[in-house]
């Protein structure tokens, strides 16, 4: 059975799916086109561990990862309706206004992340992670010699612990920071993690570390 699906073919999936494969997992990438998915297949180089289809195709796989801009998740997770029932749904987006980096496109009181809850098929488990890591450290697992930190929430322990193991396994750090609620942290903390990109011109190389 494939491990994980991807819908997504940009650089956020490629990190996610390099650091799956070097798990040792499997990958399903669904792409606009076929050709998108099957692009980034072969960039990934790993054919007998991924397989490719047109987002709108089935998830083969458990966990279910949304590499997709914030405004493209609620409708692509309403169009998947029941076909996410039992999965695992991870967004990884921040919803940030991308004109004025002031703030976030969310309501006060809720999150990216609890919007696709209440979108997604009632037995979907939809889990907040990725959001505060940057694709280019993302794809190799580390910045400066230290494992990157993933930041996880969601309403069901066991679907954290499930993307926990795809962290762990891909040579990274699963931190649980609690229930979905806490996605809305995560959202603003994604925020402020973007726009020190200019001030301190790390080029969205950095990463945020728990130091203990």
């Amino acid at each position: 059975m494939t491990d994980v699906t991807i819908i997504g073919s940009g650089l956020m999936a490629r990190a996610i799916a390099t650091r799956v494969l070097a798990g040792g997992g499997t990958v399903q990438i669904l792409g606009l086109t076929p050709a998108d998915a099957d692009r980034l297949a072969a960039e990934l180089a790993a054919p007998d561990a991924v397989s490719t289809g047109e987002v709108g195709a089935d998830p083969a796989g458990a966990v279910v990862i949304l590499a997709v801009p914030y405004a493209a998740a609620v409708p692509l997770v309403t169009e998947y309706g029941e076909r996410l029932d039992g999965k695992v749904i991870v967004d990884i987006t921040n919803p940030v206004n991308m004109a004025t980096f002031a703030g976030l496109l969310t309501a006060p009181g809720t999150s990216a992340a609890e919007e696709i809850a209440q979108a997604a098929a009632k037995g979907a488990k939809v889990v907040k992670a990725f959001n505060t890591t940057f694709a280019g450290p993302l794809q190799v697992g580390q910045v400066s010699g230290q494992p990157l930190d993933v930041f996880i929430a969601g309403d069901d322990a066991a679907a954290r612990a499930a993307v926990a193991k795809l962290v762990r396994a891909g040579g990274m750090r699963p931190i649980d920071v609690g229930d979905l609620s806490r996605a809305r942290a995560l959202e603003w903390l994604g925020l402020l993690h973007i726009t020190l990109q200019f001030s301190r011109g790390t080029n969205f190389a950095s990463a945020i570390k728990i130091i203990e």
